[in-house]
């Protein structure tokens, strides 16, 4: 979850001074300092700590606040690096990230740093979001992935296996972070949801404007259309972080020669898996405040990709951080009591079910119906519905249960394996359910004409901008 201000090493090619001067300009919030395998030399990392110290560098909390420094490295040098920074900072020790040349060992690094963060005496908004999306996966019994979009940083929380897992995608938000979006996503990939010409130019500063006055809103429906453009990517984005982190460990170390020990790899398989995925929901302004319930649930479609059937819901009020920390009140007599009211005040009065989405997966042809749907309402109405390939389909029904029989279309699967079909009861919403047949992944025409006819079909079938083509055409 940090932002990464610089990186210094030994051998970076900058001089002694040059780094003290850097460190010192930087005042960072906090320094992790590593270098070595376990009994090997110790002469580098020292030399660094050494750097450290004759920069002193000042934390922006004031001159009573010692910064911290995280150490992970060579173990050997422990009293060396402590004889160095133990007075002039708040330095902590665990273990090395390299203890050898063929191992990694990240994990007690990233929770010493998230520790420290979490030391704050008020429970940051992320820890508190992520507390209720634990409560309600273990409360429900079900796997959830929650985001809370900000305005300089996206956080995901997924419990898979009743496995909890929480990023902070540090760089990525719709204010403060949005030309950083802009830089990552590329422009090809923001421009891929505007369902209308423009400019690249034009784009690029209407992006540029946000970041200068963050707290303006879209003053007009293509403004509107554009921010949730650059939504639907630093969702995608970070998500992707979020896939790469929350992975399980792999039992036994693999061999692996010099040249892989310095490769960024993965240590295990992603938990996530977007079938198994039960409850998406979404939080933060561009989300919780949509105009339409139906453009943050194709927000939320469009950028995660869920896979099989899965509920989608929002945050309404924005009241997430708050219950979390609520739920969590540590005094005994108040706790059981305060979990009990605050998942009841978000299951009634903050969570809005935006319904149900239901995608067919697996490769299909062109004009092939890849999903046969049978509906019996709570009326006792039934209606079919046949979804042909790059379509999607809204049925208006409330917050209540259907039953559905599901048959996938040749090869593809809805949750149970190819060509399975599923008989089960799922949930309507605000905006209903929606049956998208544009495959995965979803690929969007790079020629523009067909872009701009399917982004418009799309929009015109959950009613998402229901005034857009009479202000395109004027």
């Amino acid at each position: 979850g940090a932002i990464v201000m610089d990186v210094l090493a030994s051998n970076d090619g900058r001089k002694p001074h040059e780094k003290i001067t850097r460190i010192r300009q930087l005042r960072p919030d906090m320094i992790l300092l590593s270098g070595g395998i376990d009994g090997g030399t110790t002469k580098h990392v020292v030399e660094l700590a050494e750097i450290l110290a004759a920069a002193n560098p000042k934390p922006r909390l004031g001159q009573n606040y010692k910064l911290p420094i995280i150490y992970a490295g060579n173990k050997k040098a422990v009293d060396k690096i402590k004889e160095t920074l133990g007075d002039i900072t708040d330095l902590d020790v665990t273990d090395n990230i390299r203890p050898v040349l063929e191992r990694e060992n990240l994990k007690p690094s990233r929770d010493k740093i998230h520790d420290l963060f979490m030391d704050a005496p008020i429970m940051p908004t992320p820890g508190a979001v992520g507390a209720l999306i634990e409560m309600i996966a273990q409360k429900e019994n079900i796997s959830v992935v929650g985001v809370d979009i900000g305005g300089a940083t996206t956080d995901i929380f997924s419990v898979f296996q009743k496995q909890f897992n929480r990023t902070v995608s540090a760089n990525l938000g719709m204010s403060y972070s949005i030309c950083n979006v802009l830089a990552e996503a590329k422009l090809d990939n923001v421009v891929r949801w505007v369902p209308f010409d423009i400019d690249e130019k034009e784009l690029t500063n209407r992006i540029g404007n946000k970041m200068i006055r963050p707290t303006t809103v879209p003053q007009s429906l293509e403004e509107l259309v554009i921010e949730q453009a650059i939504a639907r990517e630093a969702l995608r984005l970070s998500f992707i972080q979020h896939k790469s982190f929350a992975v399980n460990l792999k039992g036994v170390q693999k061999e692996r020669t010099i040249s892989d020990a310095f490769e960024q790899t993965d240590s295990g398989e992603t938990l996530v898996d977007m079938k198994e995925l039960d409850l998406l929901v979404g939080s933060g302004g561009v989300l919780s405040h949509a105009p339409r319930r139906e453009q943050s649930a194709r927000m939320l479609i469009d950028s995660f990709l869920p896979e099989g059937i899965t509920q989608l819901a929002v945050d309404s009020i924005f009241m997430m951080p708050q219950l979390g920390v609520m739920a969590n009140i540590e005094k005994e007599e108040l706790s059981e009591e305060a979990k009990k009211a605050a998942f009841e005040v978000f299951e009634k009065d903050c969570l809005i079910h935006l319904g149900t989405c239901i995608a067919p997966t697996g490769k299909a042809k062109q004009n092939s119906v890849v999903l046969t749907a049978e509906l019996t309402l709570k009326n006792g109405n039934q209606e079919t519905h046949k979804i042909q390939f790059g379509e999607l389909l809204r049925i208006e029904v409330p917050f209540e249960p259907v039953n559905v029989k599901l048959t996938p279309g040749k090869g593809l699967d809805i949750g149970s394996g190819k060509n399975e079909p599923i008989e089960t009861t799922i949930y309507g919403g605000v905006v209903g359910i929606i049956f998208d047949g544009r495959g995965r992944p979803l690929d969007i025409s790079k020629d523009p004409k067909q872009r701009i006819d399917d982004l418009k079909k799309w929009s015109d079938a959950v009613n998402e901008y229901p005034n857009l083509n009479q202000n395109s055409n004027s």
